[in-house]
């Protein structure tokens, strides 16, 4: 039902050339490192998602700390998770620049600043700047990071791989909840803080093992294919396909060009350097710092016109329409997912089924099948026979109609039913970069990804606000759930009518020539 990535792979030139020659399959795709990756991406997982799903036993300390009030409190928690998710696009910037390493290792160092210095902190205010943009910037940079090199080293099994490796959100916020109450218990609120921030130094070894593909290896991943049944459902949505690789031929020769002037300017340094050799060695320590300044100054020249191309150029990626598409249901979708948390507690005490919940959470029941409904989800989608993309539909589908019906439960085992199936059709989130690699490719993976973890921190920062000011105009929790769902519905509406209109459109072009 979409075009796959071989069809909207933005890959031109000598394809064809290259695609006739045998290409050796390397031994890290699918295997040997890249389990390794799914391993590194897991601990991210754990240290930030995680992390960020345990600011509850923060919130509380700040709360009896500064003594301001539960809104602006809790606006520094939203704001870490918020700017994690919305600075995607910028961190595409320092991925196509610096690579996924470099940038994973600097997040990390950030973020282990934001945790350390916000043990000082004096106010909340002091937090937002803090703990806030800070930590929540370097979280941001470590985690798309962690999720398109997975993307890059799997290609057979990329929905296990990501299911594997986010299920250490659903680990960390048990992991990490435990961990901060004991901290706090033993040492205070910003001895934790102190600590957690040098735990979160471990997010540079993570960066560390995002060892770079080589551009061969690239070549012989882009190539291989991921299953025949997609093959033939990305021939619905040929049309796109097309049009996205008209234009980016149109973008391919100022990229060879500007290639080329910068290998120019590098092979006259080298030049220079390899004619000074008799000099003295002040002069080779300058043409040593010019060709190291040449050198950075082409990588940023080269990652700002892949970033630009993507955004903005003939080739950019908003002329894939389910795109488009895809980017307005992320708006609507993780809203929906947060509400059932904030919600749930009051929900239960309206119903008078506190004791049955305090023995087993509800809110635990989601967390737990969330895990294994992301792996069990990866592995369906890796099936020859089956569509990753009617997977996601079909969970989508689930997930609305559970928020929908949930505020009409009343007992709890119909409850937990409920919060069972949120739990297990929510596991679609690992599905989500392999839909848009599927989309896009790898290569413009890291920026695709960046816009969708953008839309979804839009949403996951203004969500649970609006949420609350229905409650304050309707006073019934019940409304928030409806208005919620309902929005998410139009967003798998747009998922619906841009493929249908995609594969209407070839039709009619082509009856129009057959016309003239």
């Amino acid at each position: 039902m979409y075009a796959s990535r071989e069809d909207i792979g933005y890959d031109f030139g000598e394809d064809s050339k290259v695609g006739s020659k045998p290409i050796k399959p390397n031994p890290n795709i699918d295997g040997g490192w890249a389990w390794m990756i799914v391993l590194s991406s897991f601990l991210v997982h754990i240290l930030i998602m995680g992390s960020q799903m345990a600011l509850g036993i923060l919130n509380m300390e700040w709360l009896e700390e500064f003594n301001q009030s539960r809104g602006l409190t809790a606006w520094v928690s939203s704001l870490s998770m918020g700017i994690t998710l919305i600075v995607g696009p910028f961190i595409g910037l320092f991925i196509s620049m610096c690579g996924c390493r470099k940038t994973a290792i600097t997040g990390g160092i950030l973020n282990a600043l934001g945790w350390i210095l916000s043990a000082y902190a004096s106010d909340v205010h002091y937090l937002f700047l803090t703990f806030g943009v800070t930590a929540g910037l370097g979280s941001g940079m470590v985690y798309l990071p962690a999720v398109v090199m997975v993307g890059q080293y799997f290609q057979k099994r990329r929905a296990l791989a990501q299911g594997l490796s986010t299920t250490g959100t659903g680990f960390g916020a048990f992991l990490m909840t435990a961990l901060l109450k004991y901290l706090c218990i033993e040492f205070g609120w910003r001895n934790a803080m102190f600590i957690q921030g040098a735990i979160s130094l471990n997010l540079c070894v993570c960066g560390a093992l995002m060892r770079p593909l080589s551009p061969k290896d690239m070549v012989s991943e882009k190539y291989a294919v991921r299953s025949n049944s997609e093959d033939n459902q990305a021939k619905a949505l040929s049309h796109s396909a097309e049009t996205v690789k008209s234009n980016g031929v149109l973008s391919e020769e100022p990229e060879k060009k500007e290639e080329a002037t910068n290998e120019d300017v590098l092979d006259g340094v080298q030049h220079i350097e390899s004619g000074g050799k008799s000099r003295d060695g002040r002069n080779m320590y300058g043409l040593r710092i010019l060709k190291t300044v040449s050198q950075l100054t082409v990588a940023v020249r080269k990652g700002f016109a892949i970033w630009y191309s993507s955004y903005f150029g003939a080739a950019s990626l908003f002329t894939n329409r389910v795109f488009v598409a895809f980017i307005i249901w992320a708006l609507f979708a993780y809203s929906s997912f947060v509400i059932p948390f904030i919600h749930l507690p009051e929900i239960v005490k309206q119903y008078n089924l506190s004791s049955q919940n305090n023995m087993f959470p509800l809110t635990s029941i989601i967390a737990i099948v969330h895990i294994f409904g992301k792996v069990i989800l990866g592995i369906i989608s890796d099936l020859p026979c089956i569509s990753t993309w009617n997977v996601f539909l079909v969970a989508n589908f689930t997930l609305v109609t559970c928020i929908l019906t949930l505020p009409l439960m009343q007992t709890y085992v119909s409850l937990a039913v409920v919060c069972a199936l949120i739990g297990f059709s929510s596991g679609y989130f690992s599905l989500m970069p392999v839909v848009t690699e599927d989309l896009v490719g790898t290569k413009h993976l890291a920026n695709a990804y960046g816009i969708i973890i953008c839309a979804n921190g839009i949403s996951a920062l203004f969500g649970p606000p609006f949420a609350g000011w229905i409650y304050d105009i309707t006073q019934k929790y019940d409304y928030s759930f409806y208005i919620s769902g309902l929005l998410y519905m139009v967003g798998i509406v747009f998922l619906l009518i841009q493929p249908c209109i995609q594969k209407k459109q070839p039709r009619e072009k082509s009856t129009e020539e057959a016309q003239v």
